[in-house]
């Protein structure tokens, strides 16, 4: 397979989509333990201000957890991997795991999580992500854990893997279609799209972009359908300051 390129010159006419944590800021320990400085901050806000706003956050994390992150600054952002979506105008659509189904999932969850102390249960709000960043040689069993969980809850749930996670969310819901849905919508509707990520989960992105003949970066090594590579957190602001020289 031949290596991907570094991406073509930042434009500010596109459409820019970003994952958050390994693309925007570094990842970290456990999913609370994460900083975000004043120059990433400066950054998203002059990338705003320079593409008329057609920038959102396409992540993961919870909106609720994202805002907190980002102080005043208001982007539209689709959460917990487009299960929760707030638009350019403010509207928040949201779509998740059904309370009953969750509850069910998070009671038999509790033996293992006393069992193995180096596995995190986080409860998102919409989604359940069972972490093994700190117990790595878990990897394996906290899949095949999940996907019984999944299979067995029979509320049309799957798992979404990602960097050392394994996580429940209703199917059919993914970043690729939130990046869809924006593009729908002003100030999005008409942009060549872009969107960077790192994990398994923005492989999703990165599939709709390339439909649409978009630019779909990868942070970071491993397999991936992205048509361009940037090399870590630092290579991303540098290639993102690129499009703000004018803001």
């Amino acid at each position: 397979m031949a290596r991907a390129a570094s991406p073509p010159a930042a434009r500010a006419d596109w459409a820019f989509f970003l994952d958050v944590d390994g693309t925007l800021i570094d990842i970290a320990d456990t999913p609370d333990a994460v900083h975000v400085d004043a120059a990433l901050l400066e950054v998203l806000a002059r990338l705003k201000r320079a593409s008329g706003g057609a920038l959102a956050l396409a992540s993961g994390r919870a909106l609720a957890f994202l805002d907190s992150r980002l102080g005043t600054l208001r982007l539209p952002m689709a959460g917990q991997h487009g299960l929760e979506r707030r638009d350019a105008a403010g509207r928040v659509h949201r779509r998740g795991t059904p309370p009953a189904a969750k509850a069910a999932m998070k009671q038999a969850l509790a033996p293992v999580l006393a069992r193995h102390p180096g596995l995190l249960l986080e409860d998102k709000g919409l989604t359940l992500a069972l972490h093994y960043r700190r117990a790595p040689q878990l990897a394996a069993y906290a899949h095949r854990l999940m996907a019984r969980l999944a299979a067995g809850a029979g509320a049309g749930l799957e798992v979404q893997r990602g960097k050392r996670v394994a996580e429940i969310k209703p199917a059919g819901v993914d970043k690729g279609t939130a990046i869809e849905e924006y593009l729908r919508e002003a100030p999005f509707r008409g942009r060549r799209p872009v969107f960077i990520g790192d994990d398994l989960n923005d492989e999703h992105g990165f599939a709709e972009v390339n439909r649409l003949d978009g630019i779909s970066i990868k942070v970071g090594g491993g397999r991936s359908i992205a048509r361009y590579r940037l090399r870590d957190v630092a290579a991303v602001m540098r290639w993102l300051a690129a499009a703000t020289k004018s803001a």
